[in-house]
């Protein structure tokens, strides 16, 4: 296969040298050029027809998030952000991912202990990933008009709410946390991200949804009304202590190559919550949580997976289902409908 064309903008000259450098190594990548800012990324896009962009949100001129929303709508080009970790540029990542990015990267950091190679090789995966991705399609996931109104029964206060995401999983969470009745049973969500991006991900969630949004600390119980959000760098695990559900968020090894991984999440809730649990999987890539799904299932848990159609990325949901965890596929707009369906069918 041909290599994908990629059009680097970042307004340092450094980072365009590194980011070119260390991905012309890669034989299925081919640099077709840089540029300085987004009015020169703009010029290039229509010369050199690159499939996908890097993209620096802070940029002079023009913030990325503002050149998303023009580019998009006349040039749907898969783009991925690449942002250092700042409160400010945690924010407007976010923005940008609901403005049609397909996904971001953290520049390196000694602070976070964040290595080059490391960094470039990840970048590469999703470079390849995001080739492929239908930009369309998270436009259409983020207007889904959102559905409220319903409350789900009384006695679901011991069900648990699992949830797995990664690659086009901030718009499509948003899409079924915000359609969560008040009272819904209470929610552990992996969603792959760096660390300091998720707190500002629970903050923006928890503004807009009838549940409470937060990002998950050791200790902290799972009730009902309640969403708790793994924090990056950390695995979290589903604990039980006589009648109370709460979570463990522990510094440890990356699984499936990420840190959190969906997969001890799942695994947790299968020893501990079991029939209890609905297991939901969502847009990725890879098959992350592929296999503790099948055990979750096992266990007893109800389970699904989004559909192929609204899947940013249809590689987690895919694994999930195939292998045998999820017993059925769900369109984004009806994921929150079926978890409340399994709610009524186990009290």
């Amino acid at each position: 296969m041909s290599p994908v064309k990629v059009l680097i903008i970042d307004d340092s000259a450094l980072a365009r040298e590194i980011l070119s450098r260390g991905l012309s190594s890669y034989n299925d990548i081919e640099i077709v050029g840089t540029a300085a800012d987004v009015f020169e990324g703009r010029d290039k896009i229509v010369f050199l027809k690159p499939q996908v962009l890097t993209l620096d949100i802070e940029m002079p001129k023009m913030d990325g998030v503002e050149f998303l929303r023009r580019l998009i709508p006349q040039y749907p080009i898969p783009v991925v952000v690449v942002s250092s970790l700042t409160d400010k540029n945690a924010q407007v990542t976010l923005d940008a991912l609901d403005f049609g990015a397909v996904d971001y990267i953290q520049k390196p950091s000694s602070r976070f202990g964040n290595k080059l190679m490391d960094m470039m090789e990840e970048l590469h995966r999703k470079i390849i990933c995001a080739a492929d991705v239908n930009v369309h399609k998270i436009k259409r996931n983020y207007n889904y008009s959102i559905k409220r109104g319903r409350t789900v029964l009384k006695g679901s206060t011991s069900k648990v709410i699992v949830i797995g995401a990664s690659t086009g999983g901030t718009v499509a969470l948003r899409k079924v946390l915000e359609e969560f009745p008040p009272d819904m049973p209470g929610c552990v969500i992996v969603q792959h991200m760096p660390e300091g991006f998720t707190k500002m991900f629970a903050e923006k969630l928890n503004k807009t949804c009838l549940v409470e949004v937060k990002e998950a600390e050791s200790g902290d119980r799972v009730y009902a009304g309640r969403v708790l959000i793994a924090p990056g760098n950390k695995q979290i695990y589903l604990k039980r202590s006589g009648g109370n559900y709460m979570v463990s968020c522990v510094e440890e090894e990356r699984i499936n190559g990420h840190c959190p991984s969906v997969e001890p999440l799942f695994d947790s809730a299968a020893r501990y919550s079991g029939s209890n649990t609905i297991g939901v999987m969502l847009t990725g890539m890879g098959a992350d949580g592929a296999d503790a799904m099948v055990r979750l299932k096992a266990s007893g848990a109800r389970t699904m997976a989004q559909d192929k159609e609204t899947s940013v990325v249809f590689g987690m949901p895919n694994e999930a289902y195939i292998r045998g965890g999820a017993e059925k596929l769900v369109p984004i707009d009806r994921i929150t409908e079926q978890i409340i369906s399994y709610i009524g069918e186990m009290v």
